[in-house]
């Protein structure tokens, strides 16, 4: 078994499932297991690593691969999490290989690419190639819900010159991206027996009126403004919750909302925007609206040229074309680049596939991506 697919093969057998913020009770939650295999790994390689505690069970690792006379730093970054496994049609932690490709939980979002890098990280360090770069090997936890181990990894005081972030992109460069932001909107109210309606107030009532100028506002803003690259910014609500049985008058309700950034917008300023505009449109319901708990900023192509380019001419030596893309959706690359780190996105696997009941990544994929990122360690140097 060629390298790549026996750590991906390791990696996906490996449950590390972030709740994303739900009362999840489930033996496979978190990445510590993961991280743990990622310490022996470094550990067997010789090189040096940190552990990073971000929540519990919850580490960064990071290691390093200091290469002689080198003058510049690259960056490797992948997250360890997974989504749940909700729903899966197959072994979410099988690792069953078939017909070129490896099914399971996090095989194409993102441990395919996590292997990539880690297959030539560790090539790095036992041919030790003269003129490579500084590489650091950064997995983080946390990015599928909260981002909070790319942010603790800045904290803490990252420092490169260029970096790669693993997600599936089909070996396709991501240049820019918009930013993600998230917030709640609560309406209150007051609780009585369903017998007599009229005695309560009906949160969910309540919250009914304020979708109403939240789906007005959608449109507004999808309207109002457009990035030459990445079109215009977009506002939905994914998550209702309210009420405690049928027979009772519900005292409280909220909405989960997404909101999806454009360069130069502040993610901050976002909650407070969407309660002005049901203000102005005459919601006359009480409410409450954010704070913010989670913020990913956009990212642009600004810093990126010259990454770009290298990545290319590798991508063209493995694969013979590449493509340069922008996506919708958001990455670490963007906090990293907000550090000053020049950051793009790339990896083996379809985007499609992430998050899916059957997801699956191809193994052919993973090897080359692999063999292109070594090869700009090398051209970086």
């Amino acid at each position: 078994m060629i390298e790549t697919t026996r750590l991906l093969t390791d990696l996906v057998r490996l449950p590390s499932v972030n709740p994303m913020g739900r009362a999840l009770q489930t033996p496979d939650l978190y990445e510590h297991r993961v991280t743990t295999y990622l310490e022996d790994f470094f550990r067997g390689l010789g090189v040096p690593y940190e552990r990073q505690t971000v929540a519990p069970r919850r580490d960064n690792i990071v290691a390093r691969f200091e290469s002689p006379g080198a003058r510049r730093t690259l960056v490797l970054e992948a997250h360890q999490d997974t989504v749940p496994t909700d729903n899966m049609t197959i072994e979410p932690f099988g690792a069953h290989v078939e017909n070129g490709r490896l099914y399971g939980r996090g095989a194409c979002d993102i441990k395919g690419g996590m292997a990539s890098m880690l297959a030539a990280f560790a090539r790095l360090a036992r041919e030790k190639p003269r003129g490579a770069c500084h590489v650091v090997m950064a997995c983080s936890v946390d990015e599928e819900h909260t981002f909070l181990g790319v942010q603790e990894m800045v904290k803490r005081g990252l420092k490169a010159d260029l970096a790669v972030v693993a997600e599936p992109t089909s070996l396709r460069i991501v240049k820019a991206h918009k930013g993600v932001c998230r917030w709640l909107v609560t309406t209150a109210g007051r609780s009585c027996h369903s017998s007599t309606p009229e005695l309560g107030i009906n949160a969910i009532y309540r919250m009914a009126h304020v979708l109403a100028g939240v789906e007005r506002y959608a449109a507004e803003l999808r309207a109002s403004r457009s990035d030459p690259l990445l079109g215009p910014p977009t506002l939905s609500v994914g998550r209702i919750e309210g009420g405690t049985s049928v027979n009772t008058i519900p005292d409280r309700c909220r909405i989960e909302v997404d909101r999806r950034l454009i360069p130069g917008e502040d993610a901050q300023a976002a909650p407070g925007q969407l309660a002005d505009f049901l203000k102005r449109a005459g919601i006359d319901v009480p409410f409450e609206c954010g704070p913010l708990w989670i913020h990913c900023p956009a990212l642009g192509p600004e810093l990126s040229g010259e990454l770009v380019t290298a990545l290319g001419q590798c991508i063209d030596a493995v694969t013979g074309v590449h493509e340069v893309i922008t996506v919708p959706y958001g990455t670490d690359a963007s906090t990293l680049a907000a550090a000053g780190i020049p950051s793009v996105v790339f990896g083996p696997g379809d985007i499609a596939k992430a998050h899916t009941c059957d997801e699956w990544v191809p193994l052919d994929e993973v090897e080359r991506a692999s063999e292109i990122l070594y090869r700009l360690a090398l051209s970086a140097g």
